[in-house]
């Protein structure tokens, strides 16, 4: 009987699960859909209890033909989003409309931006390891915002739980915290084993320090480390595995990727440190992220980190991002006036709307020398949802240059590359800065949703004059996820074990000619322009 493991990958809209082998192949793998409530202009919510539900399908679905007799480990990763619970383990509400079931701050959640200025005013000493700035992203700002705004939740609320943490908990019932979203996206002091209580007092979540941190966690587990108690008796039936199996401490989603690409074999060497320093794992999605790791701490401007063994362990995190890539596309194909005629070609094509837009650049490239010079004249400043990095300005927004009295096709076709190209110059802009503070970064080994896509790819290796390199097994992010649950079961003896034997690059995207890399150098200088210029805007308007 072949030994497997299972990883679980909650992301923002939907819950995916994956059967591994223990040396890496996927023999399976399902996903369910997850419910997701914007009940005001910047506000995301989800239920818990929806999530799980769709964790429990999404296993039982991708565990069809297989014996569950033979999995060994069970690992979860899922986005930062915060859970409230109460005494019981049941849901407290974070809707200002009172919403029973959404119990859930989605990460990409802007209402506590007040809140987030007002801890980044007080200069405190745990910014040092966000970046210099607190996002509004992470979990400090969105407890002081339901502190303030829903004081019968806060009185209520028992445990407030990072995702990835309840998936855990769920499971198994253990309240451990994992390490990396505790110092991720919590502020803990990893390299010191301890929570900051005077940054906690400072900032006006006083009650949190004087209980001891009971309710955000006390026990907090290195990635991979077994969860006390492993699967239980609950969960076990829900979803359709022994009891008992082993559980994995778990991941953020994006971690998880970087854990499924960063440690691949290339040109026929593991990497050491000195190689390391060369590589960033770019995990796309509905967001993207950078993920680089270093032997010491590195303390780089705007991007987050250093964070100490919250990836790979023993290395500093350096963790840049773009708050919205995938879901700026979608936005822009979808609210476009041809949007319904070019979804429509691709339905009687038998293809997906990319894939339709991406055969129309290339007739439309026919007589251009290289097909990125087909938006020479359409400029995309992508921070439509802010910027995380290396800016770290939630309050920027979108821009576009050079639209014309025209809605065709092919004008969809030119803007959603220009978009692509622009998500591409934000990558470039946060390796320059990473290099500026001693990485050398030259290869970006790409998982995600978004590099599935071959204009994507090529835009970034083009625009960054790095290669690009694409994992032996695609679904990255759920390969991570199963790594943890690999260590935990005892199936590799440690993470770095787990990710050598594991994962591996398949092919490479290399950047083109020096003409294609002039025509993106200028275009960058125009991303970097527009910047400056939405800031000059700014000045005018409040002048």
């Amino acid at each position: 009987m072949q030994n497997l493991v299972i990883g679980v990958d909650v992301g923002t809209g939907s819950a995916r699960a994956g059967v591994f082998t223990t040396s890496g192949m996927m023999l399976a793998q399902a996903a369910h859909p997850i419910r997701l409530w914007r009940p005001r202009s910047g506000y995301a919510q989800q239920s818990s209890t929806d999530i799980w539900n769709a964790v429990c399908m999404a296993v039982r679905a991708a565990m069809q033909g297989q014996d569950a007799r033979a999995v060994r480990g069970v690992g979860f990763d899922a986005t930062c989003s915060l859970v409230v619970l109460d005494a019981a383990g049941g849901p407290i509400s974070i809707s200002p409309e009172g919403e029973p079931d959404q119990d859930t701050v989605v990460w990409m959640d802007h209402r506590a931006a007040a809140e987030a200025e007002a801890i980044n005013d007080g200069g405190h000493n745990v910014l040092r390891y966000v970046g210099g700035r607190m996002s509004l992203e992470m979990q400090a700002p969105k407890l002081l915002w339901l502190k303030r705004n829903l004081p019968e939740c806060w009185a209520r609320a028992a445990h407030f739980l990072d995702l990835p943490d309840f998936l855990t908990w769920r499971a198994t019932g253990s309240l451990t915290r994992s390490l990396c979203s505790t110092v991720c996206k919590w502020t803990y002091l990893g390299q010191e084993g301890r929570w900051d209580a005077a940054f906690f007092r400072a900032i006006g979540l006083d009650d949190l320090a004087d209980e001891g941190f009971q309710r955000i966690g006390t026990e907090v587990l290195p990635v991979g480390a077994p969860v006390p108690g492993g699967l239980a008796a609950t969960a076990s039936a829900e979803l359709g595995l022994p009891e008992g199996i082993p559980v994995g401490t778990s991941a953020i989603d994006a971690h998880a990727g970087g854990l499924g690409v960063i440690g691949a074999v290339l040109d026929d060497a593991a990497p050491d440190e000195a190689a390391l320093l060369r590589r960033v794992a770019l995990v796309g999605g509905t967001s993207s992220c950078h993920m680089a790791v270093s032997p010491e701490p590195r303390f780089v401007p705007g991007i987050w980190g250093p964070y100490y063994s919250a990836m790979q362990p023993g290395f500093w995190l350096n963790e840049g991002g773009q708050s919205a890539t995938g879901a700026l596309i979608d936005h822009v194909i979808v609210t476009h006036a041809a949007h319904a005629a070019v979804a429509e070609q691709a339905r009687e094509q038998g293809q997906s709307i990319y894939q339709r837009l991406n055969d129309m650049l290339e007739e439309m490239a026919r007589h251009c020398a290289f097909p990125a010079r087909l938006t020479e004249g359409l400029h995309v400043m992508p921070d439509f949802h802010g910027n995380r990095s290396p800016r770290a300005d939630a309050s920027l927004r979108g821009m576009v240059s050079g639209l014309s009295l025209s809605a065709t096709p092919q004008d969809l076709a030119r803007l959603y590359l220009a978009t692509v190209q622009s998500i591409a110059y934000g990558t470039r802009h946060i390796i320059e800065t990473l290099n500026a503070e001693g990485y050398a970064i030259d290869t970006v080994l790409a998982c995600g949703g978004g590099t599935k896509n071959p204009v994507f790819l090529r835009e970034h290796a083009d625009a960054t004059g790095c290669r690009v390199v694409l994992p032996r097994e695609p679904e990255a992010i759920l390969l991570g996820a199963a790594m943890l649950g690999a260590v935990a079961g005892g199936q590799h003896r440690d993470i770095p074990q787990a990710m050598a034997a594991m994962s591996g690059a398949k092919t490479a995207i290399t950047p083109q000619g020096e003409a294609v890399r002039r025509f993106h150098d200028a275009k960058y200088t125009v991303f970097q322009r527009m910047h400056a210029d939405q800031l000059a805007y700014r000045a005018v308007m409040a002048g």
